[in-house]
């Protein structure tokens, strides 16, 4: 037995799954947009086409590609055509300032750039020399379709997608295809999802959240409708004719959806699950959403590192939502432990740090070798998040060990923002913390004791415009003194207390 190739024949890709679904269905609706529609077979010959051009530039199995694009078929494509080669594509947000895209190109030493004509004054703004290619002007006369196409191993990383990181500067999440089609069933099985259930890639797809589910979707034979950012009314109009599997709706987006719902009365043609992050959601606001779709509520918790696991178990109905509890279940293929600073297990109604384990999981964060070795120094990955178990089995969450913000579906950390402020010379010391907030969920909110009175508001939007993205920039700037801000012995500002002083200045939800 132990020269039969038994290996390989265990052996799949994303790029193999989605071949599958062409054979089975070659006229299927892959892909909707604005543009119309496009089927399996035309969708892989496109990215065949890709994957030549590619390789004719000299690119193989493991090199890498940043892409810079909104949402829209080529996105898809340029990852189908990746995926069928063993290439990784650094999906890169647009959102971020020079000096942090810079930082995230540069980090993954790409073999190619792939732009689009709105984002190219950005790429260019890098200053970095790198061959480039312009999707709008330069992938319209493709060679043909690529053949005689690599063994893709599922340990091959097929997407870079970039998480904030606690030093102030984003690292890369390299997820494998084993981890995307992980990610596919775990879809597939928690929310019943299958081929008639398609999916609404609005979100960013440099995110997570559209493109896991954008790749399972066409691993699994469903339809992906592609929207190029937040458009409720098209969001709308596709819900009244589609039947959908998870409808991605987070802090910011869900209102003015429930508006339409609300004003039109729309007949939804069937929601398999719909929202996320319960926990940031007005409980009233989300029992609308799930009332007027006929569809529970995702009560969410998941990463970029492990995708929709470990905890995103439970659906809720408008009931639940307004009087149970927000208490989370674990998800399909993925084991959880809660464990104390030295890694060791904590009893049950005890907090501890939630330590995960199963097929999601990604293949660590690129080039940062010690970040690995902490996060993944028992064998497990430690999310850096505090759960208490219940007797039942379910968790709650207590708060984040790498303190974290999330405004509108967008991971903050305060020490992106604190490393800006302290920088200036007119602040003496610095804090941002987060706030409730009715449309986003939270907002960073920075205290600054100032050196100099010279700086005021306007200055202080003026230094973070100059320096972070947009949405990382603090809602609201308070000048205290800085005997005012409150220390631990060791000096260090505890930023609990300033998080209760804006609670108490909150009305009740």
């Amino acid at each position: 037995m132990a020269n039969v190739p038994t290996a390989r024949a265990g052996m799949a890709s994303v790029f193999d799954l989605f071949h599958a679904q062409v054979r089975a269905a070659p006229d299927a609706v892959a892909l909707s947009d604005a543009d119309g529609t496009v089927g399996y077979a035309e969708l892989e010959r496109r990215a065949l086409r890709l994957a030549a051009l590619f390789r004719a530039r000299g690119l193989v199995r493991g090199d890498r590609i940043a892409l810079l694009s909104e949402n829209r078929r080529a996105f898809v494509e340029i990852q189908l055509a990746a995926a069928a080669l063993g290439l990784i594509v650094a999906c890169q947000n647009w959102r971020l300032n020079r000096e942090e895209l810079r930082h995230c190109i540069d980090m993954v030493t790409p073999g190619l750039v792939l732009v689009s004509a709105r984002h190219e004054e950005a790429w260019k703004a890098t200053g970095l020399n790198l061959p480039a290619l312009v999707i709008d002007r330069d992938l319209n006369d493709l060679p043909v379709p690529a053949t005689d196409l690599p063994d893709v191993d599922p340990e091959d990383g097929l997407v870079i997608l970039y998480t904030s990181g606690t030093t102030g500067l984003p690292k890369g999440a390299l997820i494998s295809h084993r981890a995307e089609i992980a990610r596919m069933c775990v879809y597939r099985t928690d929310f019943t999802v299958g081929p008639s259930d398609g999916f609404i890639a609005w979100a960013p797809m440099f995110h997570m959240g559209s493109t896991d589910q954008v790749l399972a979707t066409l691993m699994f034979g469903g339809t992906v409708h592609v929207i190029d950012g937040l458009d409720p009314r098209r969001i709308v109009d596709i819900m009244g004719t589609h039947r959908l599997g998870w409808l991605l709706l987070m802090p910011g987006s869900i209102e003015p959806v429930v508006a339409i719902l609300k004003a039109e009365g729309t007949q939804v043609a069937g929601i398999r699950a719909i929202g996320a992050m319960i926990d940031l959601v007005p409980r009233a606001v989300a029992a609308d959403l799930a009332r007027l779709t006929g569809a529970p509520y995702l009560n969410s918790f998941g990463s970029t590192e492990t995708g929709l696991p470990p905890c995103s178990g439970r659906l809720m109905s408008p009931d639940d939502l307004l009087h149970g509890n927000l208490s989370k279940r674990p998800s399909s293929l993925v084991t959880i432990n809660l464990v104390d600073t030295d890694g060791q297990p904590v009893s049950d109604g005890d907090p501890g740090e939630m330590s995960v384990r199963g097929p999601t999981i990604f293949s660590g964060y690129w080039n940062a070798a010690d970040a690995n070795a902490k996060d993944f120094a028992d064998g497990r990955f430690r999310m850096g998040d505090m759960f208490r178990r219940n007797p039942d089995g379910s968790y709650d969450f207590v708060d984040r060990a790498k303190y974290m913000i999330k405004s509108g579906g967008e991971n903050i950390y305060p020490a992106e923002v604190e490393r800006v402020l302290l920088a200036d010379p007119r602040v003496r010391d610095a804090v941002v913390v987060r706030k409730a907030d009715p449309q986003w969920g939270e907002i960073p909110v920075a205290f600054i004791a100032r050196q100099d009175d010279t700086l005021d508001a306007a200055g202080v939007e003026t230094l973070c415009r100059a320096h972070l993205a947009g949405y990382k920039r603090p809602r609201e700037v308070r000048f205290v003194d800085y005997d005012a801000l409150p220390r631990s012995t060791t000096g260090k500002i505890v930023r609990h207390e300033i998080e209760a002083q804006l609670k108490a200045e909150l009305p009740g939800r």
